[in-house]
């Protein structure tokens, strides 16, 4: 089973032939792979798992995914 966890795509660029973005994951900002989502573009919300984009996904998908996520970290096991 893999993880996949939206964030905000905020610039895309190219470097050494690779379509990359910065990608906004709840205020931690990362360099993400869009070699599997060429389509993806500023604004859009992307899945990512170990650094590519998976999938493009729309804006409420990812604002309920990130809830259950929180909701999972606030649920922990002790």
């Amino acid at each position: 089973m893999c993880l996949a966890i939206p964030g905000l795509v905020e610039d895309t660029f190219f470097e050494n032939d690779m379509y990359l973005a910065t990608v906004n994951f709840s205020g931690v900002k990362r360099r993400i792979c869009l070699t599997y989502t060429p389509e993806a573009k500023k604004g859009d919300y992307v899945l990512v798992h170990v650094g590519f984009a998976l999938t493009v996904v729309n804006e409420k998908e990812a604002e309920e995914t990130l809830k259950a996520l929180a909701a999972m970290g606030e649920n922990k096991l002790d």
